[in-house]
C-alpha cells in the first residue's frame, strides 16, 4: 500500500474525514460560548440600566427627606418663648433644608435626562416629594412665623394662610402633571403659574431674614427683621400661594438666569446687590426668589394694560395711532 509523506492512505483518509468534523465541533463550541458571553453582557447591561434608573429616584427621595427634615426643625421652633439665638439656628436649619431640597430637585431631573431613564413613575414621585418639600414644609414655617403675634386671631389667620399655601402647592403640582405629559420633563422653558420650589424659596428666604430676630435694620430704627417678616408674611404668603395657581407664565429659573440678556442686566445690578449681600448674606435668597415671583406677573399685567390702552378706540389718541 502506498504512502504520503510517511502516512498510509488509510490513515490519511481517516484524518480527512475526522478533521472537518473536529472543526465543526470547535465552531459549534465557540458559537455556544459566544452566545453565553453575549447573554452575560446583555444581563450586565440590563443590571447597569436598572441601577442608573434607580439613581435619579434616590435623588428625588433625597428631596423628600430634606423636606421632612425642614418640618422637624420647624416643629422645634417656638418664637413666643425661645431666645433669638435658639430660634435663629432652627430657622436657618429649616430654611436650609428647603434650599437643599431644591438642589436635589434640580439634580434628579438632570440625571434622569442625562442617562435617558425618564418615566411616568419618576414624574409622579417627583411631584409627591415636591408636595412635602415645597408645600408642607414652607406651610409649617408660615405657621411658626405666626408665633411672633400675641393675638389669637392673627395666629389663626396665619394657620389659614399656611393651609392655603399647602393647598395651592398641591393643586399646582397636580396641574403640572396633567399639563406636561411629555416624559422629557424639564425640556420646556416656561411654566404656567409660579413653580412650587420658587414659592417655597420665598417662604424659606423670609425665615432666613427672621433669623436676625430683633436686630435693627440700618437707617430704620423702628424696623427690625422680626417686624418686617411678621408683617410681610401675612401678605407675601397669600400672594405666592395664589401665584402658584395663576395663569401667569414663568420661565425656568436656572435657564432664565443663565440667559445672555439676563447676565448683562446683572452686571448693572451688581453694584447694588453686592453691598447688600456682603452685609446681609441672607438677602441674596430673598432678592432672587421674590423678584422672580413678582417680576413676571407685574410685567405681564403692565403689558396687558398698556396693550389695551393702545388698541382701545375710545382711548385718547388711539385713532391717530391707527392712522399712523
Amino acid at each position: 500500500m502506498g504512502s504520503f509523506y510517511g502516512l498510509t492512505w488509510t490513515k490519511l483518509g481517516r484524518f480527512c474525514f475526522i478533521f472537518p468534523i473536529f472543526l465543526v465541533e470547535i465552531v459549534i463550541s465557540i458559537s455556544y460560548n459566544l452566545n453565553d458571553v453575549v447573554a452575560l453582557f446583555n444581563l450586565q447591561v440590563r443590571a447597569l440600566h436598572s441601577i442608573l434608573k434607580l439613581i435619579p429616584n434616590l435623588f428625588t427621595l433625597g428631596n423628600a427627606i430634606c423636606g421632612f427634615a425642614a418640618i422637624v426643625y420647624a416643629a422645634k421652633i417656638d418664637l413666643s418663648i425661645q431666645d433669638d439665638h435658639s430660634a435663629a439656628v432652627l430657622l436657618r436649619w429649616s430654611a436650609g433644608m428647603i434650599f437643599l431640597a431644591m438642589i436635589f430637585d434640580v439634580l434628579d431631573g438632570m440625571l434622569a435626562r442625562l442617562v435617558k431613564v425618564t418615566s411616568d413613575f419618576g414624574g409622579q414621585l417627583d411631584s409627591l416629594c415636591d408636595a412635602i418639600s415645597f408645600g408642607a414644609a414652607p406651610a409649617f414655617l408660615i405657621l411658626r412665623l405666626g408665633q411672633d403675634w400675641d393675638s389669637f386671631l392673627v395666629r389663626n389667620i396665619f394657620a389659614c394662610i399656611a393651609g392655603l399655601f399647602m393647598a395651592c402647592a398641591i393643586i399646582r403640582l397636580a396641574k403640572y402633571n396633567l399639563e406636561n405629559t411629555d416624559l422629557e420633563t424639564g425640556s420646556f422653558k416656561r411654566f404656567k403659574g409660579l413653580p412650587s420650589p420658587a414659592a417655597g424659596g420665598c417662604i424659606a428666604s423670609l425665615a432666613l431674614i427672621r433669623s436676625y430676630g430683633s436686630t435693627e435694620i440700618t437707617g430704620f430704627d423702628f424696623i427690625t427683621a422680626k417686624n418686617l417678616v411678621s408683617v410681610w408674611t401675612v401678605f407675601g404668603a397669600v400672594v405666592v400661594a395664589l401665584l402658584m395657581v395663576s395663569p401667569f407664565s414663568y420661565p425656568h429659573l436656572t435657564k432664565h438666569i443663565l440667559r445672555k440678556k439676563v447676565i448683562f442686566g446683572w452686571c448693572f445690578a451688581l453694584p447694588v446687590i453686592v453691598p447688600m449681600v456682603y452685609f446681609v448674606p441672607e438677602s441674596l435668597a430673598i432678592l432672587i426668589f421674590w423678584i422672580y415671583a413678582l417680576n413676571f406677573p407685574a410685567r405681564q399685567i403692565f403689558y396687558i394694560a398698556f396693550r389695551r390702552n393702545i388698541i382701545d378706540p375710545s382711548h385718547t389718541g388711539a385713532n391717530d395711532y391707527y392712522r399712523r
